[in-house]
């Protein structure tokens, strides 16, 4: 079986933020910080570090300082330099002429139309796709254990994380095939259950492995749960043309979507840091209880 190689990975990052407001009515919901760095940032310097060579970004209106961060910063870098202060930190922000491409999102219809924006950049070749929202933290990162396991067995790999079972309706959720260590083979996608009804409590997280041939299931527009065009319904479309696996992620997942998951993140990176964890430490170590 010859396996294509995985260079490209789509960023949504056309949302509108509204559970963020009223931090997010000016600012990309992407661009929220986790301690100094931006929820963007860390999911670029995840895709770096699995191998890919060229960002997308599904964009929409108001998301401008995306582009900026990741562009050259010349009056902040003279500055800088005239000040003999390094420039470490910013070098870390930008992608290279070629690496990096932008599409708009004109309106927003969903996870699987976002996708579908980018399909003339991604052309035919498999992509990855990687969800901001999803702060994941592993050593590996989540996309280089997901790009290790779709090195040996090609397709189709989703992340795939254990949930509790009243939590099963908030996600897609994966029926279940064959395990082999934290890959489990993936016989059917239902995209938010019913209460009672999921056929596992394996969910769908936002990292995703895909074939190029999604996107010609995404040009329907089909709509699902909410109204919207899901990428879920599109990748159960295709469960049984091709390999489909579900990767246990071995890390932590914080939901940076939700308001208690972001201050978490932040929490946690914190702790971890060197410079400033002690001082965060002694502080959440002396906070009252009640």
């Amino acid at each position: 079986m010859t396996i294509a190689r995985l260079r490209k990975a789509v960023f949504p990052v056309g949302g509108l933020g509204t559970r963020f407001l009223p931090a997010t009515k000016a600012l990309p919901k992407e661009m929220l910080p986790v301690v100094d760095r931006p929820l963007i940032q860390y999911a670029v310097d995840e895709a770096r570090e699995a191998g890919i060579e060229q960002m997308i970004f599904v964009t929409g209106r108001g998301k401008s300082a995306i582009e900026d961060h990741f562009d050259f910063a010349y009056e902040l870098e003279t500055t800088l330099k005239a000040k003999g202060k390094s420039l470490d930190l910013l070098h870390q922000t930008r992608l290279a002429p070629g690496a990096v491409a932008y599409v708009r999102q004109q309106e927003p219809m969903g996870l699987g139309h976002a996708v579908w924006c980018a399909r003339d950049i991604v052309g035919d070749e498999p992509f990855a796709v990687l969800l901001a929202d999803d702060f994941m933290v592993g050593k590996p990162g989540c996309l280089k254990q997901m790009v290790d396991a779709y090195n040996r067995v090609g397709g189709n790999v989703i992340c795939a994380q254990e949930v509790a079972e009243d939590q099963t309706d908030k996600y897609g959720v994966i029926t279940p095939g064959n395990r082999d260590g934290a890959l489990t083979e993936v016989r059917g996608l239902v995209e938010k259950p019913p209460q009672g009804t999921a056929p596992s409590n394996l969910a769908v997280i936002g990292r995703y492995i895909l074939q190029p041939e999604v996107m010609r299931v995404l040009e329907a527009h089909e709509t699902g749960a909410g109204g919207e065009v899901q990428l879920t319904d599109a990748m159960a479309r295709m469960i049984g043309d091709q390999p489909f696996h579900g990767l246990t992620f071995a890390g932590t997942r914080y939901d940076c979507g939700d308001k208690a998951g972001y201050i978490q993140a932040n929490i946690a990176t914190a702790l971890a840091r060197e410079d400033i964890g002690p001082a965060v430490r002694h502080f959440v170590e002396g906070m009252p209880l009640d």
